[in-house]
Formats: structure tokens, sequence, C-alpha cells
């Protein structure tokens, strides 16, 4: 059936060979059995056609309308389970934080643990103890840093993750007190090791289900059509397969599979094939809306943790190894892209930056980029490392939100004024010809795709508009150029170009449809009123 939408300013993203600055709508599209089959105007003979069929009109009052978003860089259980915690994003200090536990657990009796999200370093001054948490309640209590990288315990919480005498995992730290017992706080690996199967274990299928539900909802009415997972594991493939057997679900998930690192190379290749194994079976041509795309590195931790690797140490004096030495990080590189998968790296520290791209050049030259690898964050890149991403053809795979001055106040004291005008760099990567995806990396940052193009467009704060702040505004890109980074250019990323990201005819007609002007100054005030996919609504704001 042909379904003809009319009275829209659909927002016509440019190739990528052209430049994103010029902004160009069409005012119509006709949709066919869910895929695009015109784009233009009123006065285009399809339209005249279809009209005099007597075909279904939808009247969309003037408003934009943009190709579905695709969330560059997410982790979708990770969400689901995020939105039931409480959220501490709002604290200031310790002060904050306690109370904010201590009203919750009080209105969640029946609750067999207390878990938080939210928490950043600077709230409490970089110390986590359990000590500061275990008079709250008696029950363990789980916080997750803001940005995933660290999970704050109390006594209770530690006993059950049963860490007392585990040795520190490859890239990861138990931290213990002066007697060697566990203080309350695990970073990098030993969080991903320890805490987050913990915590998938003890939640039942039906929470976890539950949990993918409201994240698919949220994101449904978000105007988002497609994701990118971006550390996929055995809990929740599992989980989303299940969930997939049950019901329909207007979503397009590519994902990858989290790498753990070891000091054991056949251990770290094993698990490359396991993940080779999956994509096998789940890939663009056996199964293109739910696949496996590649594997998920992450080459070192976060800025505000003083983990990030950077070529010199932070202004404290503290200094931050790669967790991939370059000798166990090229084999498996190398494993994945000989059998056909990408490789996308998280690295925001300049030294870890170096090290990705080093790992991958190799692979780009011999298949001039063909693969589309990919390098995650790329927060503190170097001028000649912004400009190999491009030349090497390795997709640029950003996240805005993190660029919020909101959350930077910390940065010029860890790593001084200097680097921080290295900050996000955005206008030199599209500038050095690398494709850009533009990702929330929900659930350590807001997902809505308006704010994150917003800060990617102005280097303003969406978290604190009134904020006069301004992160290096010379990084800013155009409001066509987030637009696309957002759509087009994170539906390159994972080789879904050919089916979805933009409104041209042939592909799927998967779109949001925006109440904004074309204006960045807008960008806080827009809503998503509607989400389509495949022509069909599911979502409409009541």
């Amino acid at each position: 059936m042909s379904q003809l939408f009319r009275n829209g300013r659909f927002f016509t993203a440019p190739t990528r060979s052209e430049p994103a600055e010029e902004t160009v709508f069409a005012d119509c599209i006709i949709v066919n059995d869910g895929i695009i089959s015109h784009i233009g105007h009123e006065s285009d003979v399809e339209v005249q056609l279809i009209r005099g069929e007597g075909s279904p009109v939808v009247d969309l009052q003037n408003r934009i309308v943009v190709p579905g978003f695709i969330d560059g860089h997410m982790h979708l259980l990770m969400l689901g389970q995020a939105l039931t915690k409480l959220s501490l994003e709002a604290c200031k200090n310790l002060e904050d934080i306690r109370a904010a536990i201590k009203s919750y657990a009080g209105l969640h009796l029946q609750a067999p643990r207390i878990l938080c999200r939210g928490w950043m370093h600077s709230m409490t001054d970089g110390q986590a103890l359990a000590s500061m948490l275990d008079d709250l309640d008696e029950r363990p209590v789980f916080i997750d840093s803001k940005d995933l990288h660290s999970t704050w315990c109390n006594t209770a919480a530690l006993k059950e993750l049963e860490v007392d005498s585990v040795a520190d995992p490859v890239g990861g730290k138990v931290h213990r007190d002066e007697h060697g017992r566990p203080s309350g706080l695990l970073s990098e690996t030993a969080a991903q090791i320890f805490v987050w199967p913990h915590i998938a274990r003890v939640a039942s299928l039906k929470e976890k289900l539950g949990a993918l539900r409201g994240a698919f909802h949220a994101y449904t009415a978000a105007g988002y059509t497609g994701i990118v997972d971006m550390a996929m594991d055995e809990n929740a493939w599992e989980a989303l397969q299940i969930l997939r057997s049950k019901e329909d679900i207007p979503f397009r998930i590519a994902a990858y599979w989290l790498i753990q690192p070891s000091t054991d190379k056949e251990r770290n290749l094993a698990q490359v094939d396991q993940a080779i194994a999956l994509h096998q079976k789940f890939n663009e041509g056996t199964s293109p809306d739910f696949r496996i795309a590649g594997i998920k590195i992450i080459c070192d931790g976060v800025v505000d943790a003083c983990t990030a690797a950077l070529c010199e140490p932070y202004a404290n004096g503290l200094s931050a190894e790669s967790l991939w030495p370059a000798e166990m990080l090229s084999p498996v590189v190398q494993r994945a892209d000989s059998a056909g998968l990408q490789c996308a790296l998280h690295a925001i520290g300049d030294q870890a930056i170096k090290i990705a791209i080093d790992a991958l050049e190799p692979c780009c030259q011999r298949g001039k980029g063909g693969r589309r690898h990919r390098v995650e964050h790329l927060e503190l890149a170097s001028l000649e490392d912004a400009k190999r991403l491009g030349q090497l053809g390795i997709t640029a795979s950003i996240q805005p939100v993190h660029a919020d001055p909101a959350i930077l106040r910390a940065w010029p004291n860890l790593i001084g004024k200097h680097r921080c005008s290295r900050a996000f760099a955005y206008r030199e990567f599209l500038a050095g010809g690398a494709t850009l995806a533009l990702g929330s990396d929900s659930p350590t940052a807001p997902f809505t795709p308006l704010s994150n193009i917003y800060v990617a467009s102005t280097r303003r704060s969406a978290r604190e508009p009134g904020l006069e702040t301004k992160v290096n505004e010379n990084f800013a890109i155009s409001l066509s150029s987030a637009f696309s980074a957002a759509t087009t250019g994170a539906a390159y990323s994972c080789f879904s170009e050919q089916r979805v990201g933009s409104l041209r005819k042939g592909l799927k007609a998967d779109f949001a449809v925006l109440d904004m002007e074309w204006a960045t100054e807008d960008l806080l005030h827009a809503r998503v009123i509607q989400t389509w996919f495949e022509g069909k609504m599911v979502y409409s704001q009541s």
C-alpha cells in the first residue's frame, strides 16, 4: 500500500562526499510497503499520480522530518536497567548523595539492593569509601559512576561480590585499605568483570526483559529507529533474543562484542572467535536488523578518574597507561579484521588514540578503509591523529553530550588549559575527511538526540542552558553536519546506509517528525512529535 506524506520539511542529508553546510528540504515523500519510493515536491508527477489513486495522505503540518535517529554508541540493557536506578546526577556533594540514598531506601523497603547511577568523582573529591555509605542501609548499595568506568560499593555490596582475595584484573583495580581489604571502589575492568556480571546474574529474566522494553520505549519516544550497542555480551544478547522471539521490536540493532583484556593472547583471541561465530549467524545478509557488526575494545579509561591514557602526566602527577599494550592489541584487531568484523576501539586520551589508530592502520591500508573500523570518544586527539582518521577511513564515533561544559569543570585542573584546548575536535575530524557517527553513550549521558546535536553545534551546555561557557567553539560543527552524523553517519558507520539513515528513494521509511525551527538555538525547545518505522507510526506524542 502506498502512502503520501505531505506538507513537511524533509531533511535530505548530503552524501558523504558533499559538504553538510547547506540544508536542503523536500516537502513530501511517498512510501510503498515500508520503502520510500519517491521524495520531492507536491508538483512532481509521481505525487499527482498517487493523489489520483486515492492513497492515504498524512499531513505533517509543515513540521521538520528527519531520518530516524540512530544512536551510534550506547549500551542497551544497561540503559534499561539504569532507568530503574536512583539517579544521583543532581547531587553536588557527599551530603547530597547520602540524603538521596537514604530517602530512596526508605521508599523502597522491598528492594533487595539499592542501585544508583550518575555519581561523579568530583562530587566526593575523588573519594569513594564503603564507610561513607555503611550507615545508610544494611542492604548492598551499588553506585555506578556516570561514565560506567567505576562502581562505588558499601560493605554489604563488597561482601556480595566476594572480592576480598581476588587479584586485580588486567586494566582494573579493586581499591583496598592499608590492611588489604576492599575499601569500596572497583575501577575499569574490575567493574566490568566483577560488578556488571553480578548485577546481571541477580536480575531475573522478567526484570531484564522489562528493562529492555523500557529502553526501547524511551528511545522510540526520542525519535530513534536504530542503535549501535557498544558492549554486547552473553547476558544482554540472550535477553534480546528472547524478547525478539516474543514480540516485534521497531528497532534495528547493530552490536559490537566486548573483548575483555588479559595477558593471555590465546584467551583474547578466543573472545574474538566467539564474536566471529556469532557474526557468521547474525550479519548484514542473514539478520540485518539484529546482528553482530564487530568487536569493542576499551583501550583506556576516562579523564575524570585520571585513567584516560595521556602522553604526558596529569597535573596531579598521576599517569595512566593504555589497557591494551600494542603487542596485545594488534593480534586481536588482525583476527577480527581478517574475519570481516569491524573493530571499535574506545580511546579518550591522546596516547590511547594514537595506539588505537596505530593498531588499525595496517588493516585500513590493506583494505583501504573497507572495514570502516572505528575509534570511540576521541576526546583529546592530537592534530596529527585528527588528520589520520580521514586518511585511513576510520569512523570518528563521537558523543557530544560528553563535551557539555557543565560536566567538564574539573578538566582544567586535571589536564591543564593547554590540553583542554584540544578537547572534542569534531570540526577537525570532519575537515580531515572522517565520517562522524554521533551517539550518546547512554546510560553514561542523556540520550535525547536533540540535546546531543545542540552541544555538537553550539558547544554550550544542554544540562545547564544558562551557563555561558563554551567548550572550544572553533570545533563546533554545523546543524546539518550534526543531524547527518546522528543519522546518515551513524548508519554508514555500521554498513547500514544502503537501507536506512537517509530519506532517499529505495531506503526504509524510518523517520522522526519534529516540532522545531531549523536553528541551533531552538534545539532545546524542540520536541519529537512522531516516530515512524518502515512507514508505520510507532510513537505519537499524546
